[in-house]
């Protein structure tokens, strides 16, 4: 029975960390879209620009459960929304995009630095915010309960089971 009971967990661990991994294809929690960035233009999803966040997910199995986790400090956050405190790190950050996104090398106010795209304006917004600002960041959850989740953990429990009454079928057969 322990043996029937690890491998349904395995099997659930399996599954369930494929479908994680498969919302960052889709860009929604199953059937829940993400919200789209206010970056204009952006090509891309916010949450792979770089697949740490993807690759960083690892699932736990202990006697009776399976945890998943992160050990990046804003997974939570964009798993769950929320805010968060602008510091001076962010401000500097903010201000390099600015410059990345505008073309612009220097601080000069030549013509072509004056003239900016919505995304160096968004990115020059978010530089000027004061430290200790605080900045709603919106839920992009990609880990958690929802219906889909249930259904394939039934789905999984079902073929165990089958499998277990083949197993004890084959045995009663001898």
């Amino acid at each position: 029975m322990q043996d029937f009971i690890k491998n349904i967990l395995q099997d659930i661990r399996v599954d369930l960390t494929d479908e994680f991994d498969k919302n960052f294809e889709r860009k929604a929690f199953f059937d829940k879209p993400w919200p789209n960035t206010s970056i204009p233009n952006h090509k891309g999803s916010v949450m792979m620009r770089s697949g740490k966040l993807r690759r960083s997910i690892k699932a736990r199995e202990t006697n009776n459960g399976i945890s998943w986790s992160s050990s990046l400090p804003y997974a939570s956050l964009q798993n769950e929304g929320g805010e968060v405190i602008v510091t001076e790190k962010m401000k500097r950050f903010f201000w390099a995009m600015f410059y990345k996104s505008s073309g612009a090398v220097t601080k000069t106010k030549s013509d072509r630095n004056v003239r900016l795209s919505q995304e160096a304006q968004i990115w020059k917004n978010l530089a000027l915010q004061k430290v200790g600002a605080k900045m709603k960041i919106k839920q992009r959850q990609f880990i958690g309960d929802h219906p889909q989740v249930r259904q394939r953990i039934e789905h999984v429990v079902d073929l165990n089971m089958k499998e277990l009454e083949k197993t004890i079928f084959n045995k009663l057969k001898r």
